[in-house]
């Protein structure tokens, strides 16, 4: 009987670094073995197991001003640590860590309330794109509230009785096979909102193996903000290359 051991333990040994630092990595979503993302840092797996470890990219700034900041944040990487490296700026918005695309600071206190009202109030356009699981040819809208519940995993689910109002629109862009790229625009900003709305939709994103089904193609929640509108600004980050992994 082969042996076994906790999956972040192994892979501190193969790679020479700490336990903590091992576990952060499987966390992060940028571990695998044999073609599949180690997911639990604590689940027990064969001791003779060969991992692999992407390397995390660094975000690239689309534009700056006086007032704000936009990066276009790489998947695998948290909005909060960007808020550390960048400490002259606010988080006005977060993504998923495995979500990339634009994401926006404050550079001043004055911008940055200004800028939480137009979120308040829906005013800023939102829009991302996705490889979503089935045929889509169609529009579709969910808009159905949503609960998270806040633990060491968030968890969204829609509730109709206690949650918060939350809408997404799914426009058709491309179908290859059985998979099809979307664009979602989101009115609100719920937590994991767009993940629990196509999955409610009968369309998951692929890679979301919280609210669909794990790949072996792709190792990430395939979800892209790419465009953000918020006053007279534009900003547009463009796909990753994981999106041409389906032939998009």
């Amino acid at each position: 009987m082969a042996l076994k051991e906790k999956a972040y333990k192994l892979l501190a040994i193969q790679e020479g670094i700490t336990n903590s630092k091992a576990k952060d990595l499987i966390d992060r979503g940028i571990v695998t073995a044999g073609g599949k993302k180690i997911v639990i840092a604590r689940g027990e797996i064969s001791t003779d197991t060969v991992f692999k470890v992407k390397e995390l990219p660094r975000a690239t700034k689309i534009f700056e001003d006086d007032n704000i900041l936009a990066l276009n944040k790489p998947a695998h990487l948290g909005s909060e640590e960007l808020e550390k490296e960048y400490k002259q700026a606010i988080l006005l918005n977060r993504l998923d860590k495995e979500t990339s695309g634009v994401i926006l600071f404050a550079k001043n206190e004055e911008f940055r309330k200004k800028a939480i009202e137009e979120f308040k109030n829906h005013r800023v356009y939102k829009e991302y794109v996705a490889v979503v699981e089935g045929k889509i040819i169609d529009e579709a809208v969910c808009d159905l509230p949503i609960t998270t519940i806040k633990g060491k995993v968030a968890k969204s689910k829609i509730d109709l009785r206690n949650g918060k109002s939350a809408k997404t629109t799914v426009y058709p862009l491309m179908v290859e096979g059985h998979k099809s790229k979307v664009k979602v625009v989101i009115e609100t900003g719920r937590t994991h909102q767009i993940r629990v709305h196509l999955a409610y939709l009968g369309m998951p994103i692929i890679g979301d193996v919280q609210y669909g089904k794990p790949s072996t193609k792709v190792h990430r929640v395939l979800l892209h903000s790419k465009v953000t509108k918020i006053f007279d600004y534009t900003f547009e980050a463009p796909e990753p290359k994981e999106f041409r992994t389906y032939g998009f």
